[in-house]
């Protein structure tokens, strides 16, 4: 487990792809589990007490990045708080099909969960249970795949809301779908994940800022992607 910082209040850990923040599948290994054991290891009491931990802020399980646990409940209300009022700011790359029309841009959907299928969907406003999701993105770099001719970006992503699979959803809603992404990708970025063996979504949380909840001060971690297909966009 890759722990960034830890002290008697919070921890942040990076979380890799294909690992779920938190499941109830008893066979499953989870970030919430694994901390907890984590906790519990280093708890020299004799009689020892599941370890408080509060789950702040999730990412999908096939999701990479930075993940900020509160310690005592204290924390998890101070950063819980922040979380609502935009003071808790996440940073994700992700690598797309094509090059946005615009380097920088603001996209505003909104967006309908349908827990049946745990999907996600672009719908007008007016529709029963729609939730309005902004990000902010600039383009990075555009490489071109000599072997096809095909261009993929690297977005940097400032995410203002949290929906479910939001950027997901809106980047392929733009028409610039994530690489690796098989639920939301179009038949065009599939074919290309498939060629550059990307299995899971070329997403990452690569940066967290935050206030912390005991000392208030402002701190920032990063931690780039380890997928192999970043390296060329980020080298």
């Amino acid at each position: 487990m890759n722990i960034l910082y830890e002290d008697d209040q919070i921890l942040v850990v990076f979380k890799p792809a294909g690992i779920a923040t938190q499941t109830s599948r008893t066979a499953q290994v989870d970030m919430v589990s694994e901390i907890k054991n984590h906790l519990a290891g280093k708890d020299d009491r004799k009689e020892r007490n599941e370890p408080y931990l509060g789950l702040v802020h999730r990412l999908d399980q096939p999701v990479s990045g930075l993940l900020v646990f509160a310690k005592t409940r204290s924390a998890a209300a101070s950063l819980s708080h922040q979380l609502t009022n935009g003071q808790l700011q996440k940073y994700y790359y992700a690598i797309v099909l094509g090059k946005p029309e615009n380097e920088t841009d603001v996209l505003v959907d909104f967006l309908y969960k349908d827990g049946h299928n745990n999907r996600s969907y672009v719908v007008d406003e007016t529709f029963p249970e729609a939730k309005k999701a902004v990000l902010e993105y600039r383009t990075v770099k555009t490489l071109i795949a000599l072997e096809n001719n095909t261009e993929a970006s690297l977005l940097e992503i400032k995410l203002m809301t949290g929906r479910h699979h939001q950027i997901r959803v809106q980047l392929s809603a733009a028409g610039i779908p994530i690489l690796g992404d098989g639920k939301y990708g179009s038949e065009r970025s599939k074919d290309m994940s498939r060629e550059s063996a990307c299995r899971y979504p070329a997403l990452c949380a690569y940066k967290l800022r935050f206030v912390h909840p005991m000392t208030g001060k402002e701190l920032t971690f990063e931690e780039p992607p380890k997928d192999e297909i970043f390296e060329a966009f980020l080298s």
